[in-house]
């Protein structure tokens, strides 16, 4: 299983430099590098394109990704134009977890309709998908060929967890506010129903009397057969390498 970890924490306080941060990250052993979309909550985490390119050019061939991207908080067309402009900056390291969203002050930041959030995604998803693909071919067009569209992960819960299973590349559980009970038995369901790859995301880490039972998480989602977990440390937790070497090498 491999291990990953997100490029901001969900918590008050300045958000770590994200040049530094990632490299810090990549050298302690981190297999990719997340970030969630988060607006309105009292606190700043930065933008998720601009973060990923930043996080992209500081470091070298490990993967980058969406944790999630709310899609009914975006114009289709706007939310292709930012995914093809970093697709030019990360190339084929580019995963996209996208979501209908859950918590209502992003939604009432942006004067969203929380309600309307799984129509609104189920709506606007296909256009995304249709933006980017032709955006990508567009380019083919006039150059070196481009990167191809990334992966796309479904980050929900309920009967998405087999929606994953069947509409997309894989499956985005939030481990921020859920047990490992919960997301184990949830995995199961996913691999029944014919799911391929399956992260734990958000597995918050914000001290070191976290590392313990974080530890014992990280093991069991191993067990499992998770493919990925995305550890989040928080401000004054841990240091990276030894969050790392809870799951060894």
């Amino acid at each position: 299983m491999r291990l990953g970890a997100a490029l901001a924490h969900l918590a008050p306080g300045p958000p770590p430099p994200t040049a530094e941060w990632a490299k810090r990250l990549v050298g302690a052993g981190f297999e990719s590098l997340w970030i969630h979309q988060v607006i309105g909550r009292g606190y700043l985490v930065p933008d998720p394109f601009v973060t990923l390119a930043v996080a992209a050019t500081a470091t070298e061939g490990v993967e980058v990704g969406t944790a999630t991207v709310q899609i009914p908080l975006h114009h289709p067309a706007d939310l292709a134009h930012k995914v093809l402009s970093l697709m030019a900056v990360c190339g084929d390291r580019l995963t996209l977890g996208v979501s209908p969203g859950s918590t209502e002050i992003d939604f009432a930041t942006l004067d969203r309709d929380h309600a309307a959030r799984f129509h609104t995604f189920r709506e606007n998803l296909p256009r995304v998908r249709e933006l980017i693909t032709h955006g990508r071919d567009a380019r083919a067009d006039l150059g070196p060929a481009p990167a191809g569209v990334p992966p796309l992960l479904l980050g929900s819960w309920g009967k998405n967890v087999e929606r994953a299973a069947r509409e997309f590349d894989g499956w985005l559980a939030s481990g921020y506010r859920t047990t490992p009970d919960q997301i184990v038995a949830a995995h199961g369901r996913f691999r029944a129903a014919g799911g391929g790859r399956a992260i734990v995301c958000a597995v918050p880490v914000d001290s070191d009397a976290d590392l313990g039972p974080t530890g014992e998480a990280l093991h069991r989602y191993a067990e499992a057969g998770f493919d990925d977990v995305v550890v989040v440390i928080g401000p004054e937790g841990p240091d990276p390498e030894r969050v790392r070497a809870l799951l060894g090498r």
